[in-house]
């Protein structure tokens, strides 16, 4: 199935061309009752919603180091510090936004303005401490991400060797357009992924060149606790802006419509606008003491 949140919040399977309305308070309940929800029946047509992020997680679990591709791309333009696998932060879920949601570039913190396309895994069941060959369990499906970076704010976090800050800022993390149930995606290692701006691909790869298997990933972190609909992220491919050896001709910048595609999984769309254009004032001074 593909589930969806629509309009203000209801939640739903694509039928075709309709959407079927569940008796679900949220996506997150939806997977907190493993499924096990009644239809409204109400249909609405898909064209005549506005889909929202599919789901605001309890806790989004966000990886890194999980392509080596993308370690490498850095180590061949000396950028900052080197990104190792078992890499793990929280990603701020108040910075959730949605397909055609706007990416608010944030002028007064952030001249090097990049995009990460990323696999998200929706967790199913909650569960810790527990095997690879048991995390099958515990995946319910799958979601695309956009891994949203401020590049400049990032490279003094790094000198730390930890970093948050740059990639929980508010819109910075888009999500959806939908969530693709497990059982249609079949083999999740042998998905194409494509990240193009404007039209132009930056990022081209796919899951087979993960170094991690998706379930190995899961079972990892389980020591951290999932709870049911929580997300974990498996890094990003090659082809990022900073990695390029004209970043800040690739930087993102106000106008910039960005696409995340990754097979079976639809097509994320952004674009990223302006702070006046999004709130109709000049972004406010940042609070500077570092």
């Amino acid at each position: 199935m593909k589930l969806v949140t629509f309009d203000d919040g209801l939640v739903g399977r694509i039928a075709e061309e309709d959407v079927v309305e569940f008796d679900v308070a949220s996506m997150r309940e939806y997977f907190e009752r493993d499924g096990a929800v009644e239809e409204t029946g109400r249909r609405f047509r898909l064209s005549e919603v506005r889909l929202r992020a599919p789901i605001v997680p309890k806790k989004f679990f966000h990886t890194a180091g999980n392509f080596r591709e993308h370690h490498e791309d850095l180590v061949r333009v000396d950028w900052s510090h080197p990104v190792n696998k078992g890499i793990v932060f929280f990603q701020n879920v108040d910075a959730i936004i949605g397909p055609e949601d706007a990416i608010v570039y944030p002028d007064n913190l952030t001249r090097e303005l990049d995009y990460e396309l990323e696999l998200a895994v929706v967790i199913g069941r909650p569960g810790r401490f527990f095997t690879a060959e048991q995390a099958v369990e515990h995946i319910a499906g799958y979601l695309i991400f956009n891994d949203i970076t401020a590049r400049d704010i990032q490279r003094r976090e790094m000198q730390s060797g930890v970093f948050s800050f740059s990639k929980a800022i508010d819109t910075f993390c888009p999500i959806g357009p939908y969530i693709v149930t497990a059982d249609e995606i079949g083999d999740p290692h042998n998905l194409d992924m494509e990240l193009r701006v404007n039209g132009d691909v930056r990022q081209k790869s796919s899951t087979s060149r993960l170094s991690v298997s998706i379930p190995q990933l899961v079972a990892y972190h389980s020591p951290q606790v999932y709870s049911a609909g929580d997300l974990i992220t498996t890094g990003t491919i090659a082809g990022v802006a900073a990695s390029t050896d004209d970043p800040f001709a690739n930087y993102l910048k106000p106008g910039d419509v960005v696409e995340a595609e990754i097979e079976g999984l639809g097509v994320l769309r952004n674009r990223v606008v302006s702070w006046r254009e999004a709130h109709g004032t000049d972004a406010p001074p940042a609070e500077q003491w570092v």
